[in-house]
Parts: structure tokens; sequence; C-alpha cells
């Protein structure tokens, strides 16, 4: 074989990797936010959430996008370990329709096809409200013209004549369980070499095709694919939070049975699908058409009849999972970490990049509510002990909003320069506002933290009729931080923003309320002046913290909700 069959066999698998990348995520683009909705609702059982994961993965032409989705919501809590894992297994039902697509490739000829494509697809770049379908073009004509490519190579390299190819894989028994064990390695291996189980089965096609490889060393191939595809996605997650790997592992747990049982029934499943598609997998002529289809339809098959049975035993499924995967040692260590952003990885799209920045977002909104409580435990306490645990507590979670606000913004930066949609590029404008507020959220809490404890420093103390007062105060700034963490993690059209203003409004009336009475309570000698000034600076940062408050719900929900507000 020269040099430069080898190099044109390798760049038309670099074009089909490209041209599938490219379709997806110009799918992703078009439909992302809706399937987002649709995976994150329509999960109530297993078998609608099996449905939902084929249907989402036909869709973006991505398992593992699907995979990334499910696992962001079962951090999330909007759904479960076991509804994920039904998700899993339709996304696996739904990465077989890029097997049929790849067969009808090599069933026909779309060389001549592709070219008014391309001119096709580059209008449409160049259009605004189009672009995103002329990416689509763009990549399925890739992929269809490296298909085409691989196709014409393989005719060129005249496998079907190369008497040591043939010799070689002559030599080994398609009748024997040890050789299709050997040749499922086989496509383990080279699965995780590629990182693309798409290409495998482009070159599995190719092989079988010319009539070199026998249709039962390609099927093997195939079922190797499947676990190697597992392996990729557990290797990614080796670094993830407890949920993402008892996901990636249960992918892994489902594709492996799978294999085992088909090992188990392998001729008569294969025999039983070549009588389904009429092709005799002991002739000795190659019908390219017959074969791609073959092989399409056993990945289908494969799939189809595994999730048939294991749908039923989910339950047992996540048990597996949760008893192999146990939680990190110490939650509180785990608790001030990034959960679902990685310091240097990025989703393959960076629609998805987003999704879990927002879901960090979201997570950086409750940890803030978590450390203003530390404030009303503070506020309560008369033990010096616990006082200055608390105050420490709260200087740490003001030390961790520093570093998620930079870690965040960096994250949303390096995603930013990939090639995103402009409701994209205006979502993380918003999101970078958004941290910036939250971590004002934290400057806002240490700065009463600090105040109360220079009132700690002092012998004076607050009356009763202060510490109720202050206890109203924070209970309103607790409600406004609440109603901060529904807006972040709901979604926009069915939110209702005026709630968050009304908070604030009564925020600002009662500080108004508590400044003119502490006027009249230090007029009256109620208490000194001194413990009125720090009596006063907590509600004044407490109604500063509100505003705050409703600067990120803006930035979430769009300035023009405030427009629309204050002109009612």
């Amino acid at each position: 074989m020269s040099i430069w069959i080898l190099f044109k066999i390798i760049g038309s698998l670099a074009l089909l990797i490209y041209g599938m990348k490219v379709m997806s995520e110009a799918l992703q683009k078009m439909a992302g936010s809706q399937l987002r909705h649709i995976l994150g609702t329509m999960t109530k059982n297993r078998f609608t959430g099996m449905l939902t994961g084929m249907f989402v993965t036909c869709s973006v032409q991505s398992s593992s996008a699907t995979t990334v989705m499910t696992v962001s919501f079962v951090n999330a809590g909007l759904i479960t370990l076991a509804q994920a894992i039904s998700v899993i297994m339709g996304a696996n039902i739904g990465t077989t329709l890029t097997a049929w697509i790849m067969s009808i490739g090599f069933s026909f000829n779309f060389t001549n096809v592709v070219f008014p494509a391309f001119i096709v697809g580059i209008i449409l770049l160049y259009t605004r409200r189009r672009r995103f379908i002329g990416d689509f073009i763009f990549g399925i004509s890739f992929m269809f013209f490296s298909l085409a490519l691989l196709g014409q190579t393989g005719k060129d390299m005249d496998l079907e004549h190369n008497t040591e190819l043939l010799a070689f894989f002559t030599s080994f028994d398609v009748n024997s369980y040890m050789t299709i064990i050997v040749f499922l390695l086989i496509g383990t291996v080279l699965t995780c070499i590629l990182q693309s189980s798409a290409a495998l089965m482009a070159i599995t096609m190719v092989l079988c095709s010319s009539g070199v490889l026998p249709v039962y060393l390609g099927i093997a191939l195939v079922m190797g694919e499947n676990i190697g595809t597992t392996l990729t996605a557990n290797l990614a997650a080796l670094g993830a939070n407890t949920q993402a790997r008892r996901a990636a592992l249960a992918h892994l747990v489902f594709n492996v049975f799978g294999v085992i049982w088909i090992l188990c029934l392998f001729y008569p499943f294969v025999n039983t699908v070549c009588r389904i598609v009429h092709y005799d997998p002991h002739s000795s002529v190659a019908d390219p058409v017959k074969l791609s289809v073959m092989l399409a339809a056993f990945h289908t098959g494969f799939n189809v009849c595994n999730t048939f049975i294991l749908i039923w035993f989910v339950p047992y499924i996540e048990k597996v999972v949760c008893f192999l995967i146990k939680p990190r040692a110490s939650e509180e260590n785990e608790d001030f970490r990034l959960h679902y952003i990685g310091g240097n990885t990025l989703m393959e799209t960076p629609e998805l990049s987003v999704l879990e920045a927002q879901k960090e977002i979201i997570l950086f909104g409750e940890r803030m509510q978590k450390m203003f409580n530390y404030l009303r435990e503070l506020l309560t306490t008369d033990s010096d002990t616990t006082f200055a645990k608390l105050y420490s507590k709260v200087e740490k979670y003001e030390s961790i909003s520093n570093r998620m606000e930079i870690e965040i913004a960096k994250y949303l930066d390096r995603v930013s320069n990939a090639h995103l949609s402009d409701e994209t590029k205006a979502t993380i404008r918003a999101m970078l506002r958004e941290i910036s507020e939250i971590e004002s959220i934290g400057d806002s809490c240490l700065n009463i933290a600090q105040t109360m404890n220079r009132k700690m420093q002092g012998e004076e103390e607050f009356t009763e009729k202060q510490l109720e007062r202050l206890s109203q105060m924070f209970e309103l700034t607790d409600d406004s931080l609440t109603q901060m963490n529904v807006m972040l993690s709901g979604r926009k059209e069915k939110l209702d923003i005026s709630r968050s203003f009304n908070i604030e409004n009564e925020i600002n009336n009662y500080r108004n309320q508590l400044k003119m009475q502490n006027l009249n309570d230090v007029n009256n000698h109620e208490y000194t002046y001194t413990i009125g000034t720090i009596y006063m600076d907590i509600v004044s940062e407490c109604e500063k913290l509100g505003d705050y408050v409703i600067n990120v719900v803006e930035a979430h929900m769009g300035t023009k909700h405030r427009k629309m507000y204050l002109s009612d």
C-alpha cells in the first residue's frame, strides 16, 4: 500500500470525524435549548426516559452530547440517576442512526451531489438567520464526501485481490468464539485510539464491502466499538463528581452486559439479522449495499434488544453503580469545589459548556445563600467559640466566592472563543454579569460579619427590639436570595420577575422605616449612638445585598424586564 493511499484513508477518516462534529454542533445550536428542556421534563419514568434519550440523540446525532446533558441534570437534581440510566439506554439506540446514514453513503455515490450542497452551505453560512443550517449542510456533506472517498479508496486498493491481506483474515476461524473475542477487543482498542465509533464503523464497512473482512469479524468489531465508546466516557469522567462517574459506569455496565449475552447467542443472532436483510453471511461475493445495511441493522438490533432486556432492571443497575462508586470522603470539602466545570476541560460542544457553567452559577447562588444563613446564626449566638467558628466559615465562603467568580469567568472566556450562536453569546455576557453580582453578595455577607465582629469586640449588645428588627430584615433578605435561586434554576418564560422586585421594595421600605426608628430610639436614649451605628450598618448592608440580588435577576432575565416592571 503506497504512502499516498494511507494519507487518503487517514484524511478521509479525519474528514468524516470533522463532518460528524460540525453536523452535531449545528443541530445542537438549532435546537439545543428546546432539547435540553425536553430532556429535563420528559423523563418521568424509565420508558419515557428511554424514548427521550433516543429522540434527543437522533436529533443532535451525538450520544455523548445527550450523556453530558443527562449527567448535568442528575447533578442539578432535576432527574434521578435511575432516570439518567434510562436516557442513556435510549441514547444508545439513537446513536445507531449514524450507522444507517453511513450505510446510505456506502449504498449511493454522493460525490456529485455534495458539491452543489457545499455551494448552498457556503451561501447560508453568510446569512445571519440560516447560518446554522449552512453548518449542518456542510457537516453532512463532508460526511458523505468522506464516505465516498473511503469507498473509492477501498476500490483503488483492490483489496479483494490482495492475497496477503486475504490470507491474513482467512487465517482466522470465523466459527471460533476465540476469534470473535479477539476482534471484539481489537474494536474496543481501536475505538479508544480513534476516539470515534463512527470512524471505526466506516472502516468496518469498507473492509466488509470489499470482501476482505468476513461479516462475522466485522460485527465483532462493531461490538467492540460499543464498549470502546463507553471506556472513553469513563476516562473523561475520572476527574468528575460522583454522579457523573456513576452515570458513565452505568453506560459501561449496560454495553458490557449486552456484549456478554450477545456473545452467548452470537451466531444465531447474526444469522437472524442476515435473514431479515436477505444477506447470506457465507456468500463468497461481497454485496457492498447489503453488507452496509447488515452492519447497521445489527447495530440497531443489538442496542434495541439490549435496552428491551435491561430497561426492567434499571433500579438494580443503579444499586450496582452506587455500590461500586462511593461518594467522596468529605462532603464538606466537596462542597467547596467546582462541581460542573473542570479547570482545563471543555465539553465537546460549546453550547453544552454553557449549560455546565449555568449549573455552576446555580450552585454559586445556593452557596451564597448558605453563607448568608451563617450570618443569621451569628446574630443569635452568645458563645464566643461558636461565633469564632461561624465567622471563620463566612470568611472561607467569601474566599471561595472570589475563586468561583474567577474560575467560572475563565471558563466562559474560553467557551466564548468558539463559534457560537448570537443567543449563546448574549447568554455568556449575562452569565459574566451574574457571577460578578453574586460575588458582590459574598462581599456584603463578609461586611455584615465584620460589623457583627466589631460589635463583639465592644461592650454593648443589641436590644431585644433591635434583634427582632434585624431578624425581620434578615428574613426578607433570605427571601430575596431564595427567589434569586428560583429564577436562576428555572426556565425564563415560566418565571415571574415581579416577585423579586416586590421583595426588594419591602427591603427598601423596611430599611427606611428602621432608619427613622433608629434616630428616634437614639434620641430617646434607648441605646447608644455607637450601637445604633453598628445596627444601621447591618441594615444598610442587607439593603445593598438585596440590590445585588436584583442585579443578578436582571442579568439572568434581561434588563427589559425591569423597564417593563417599572412602567406598570
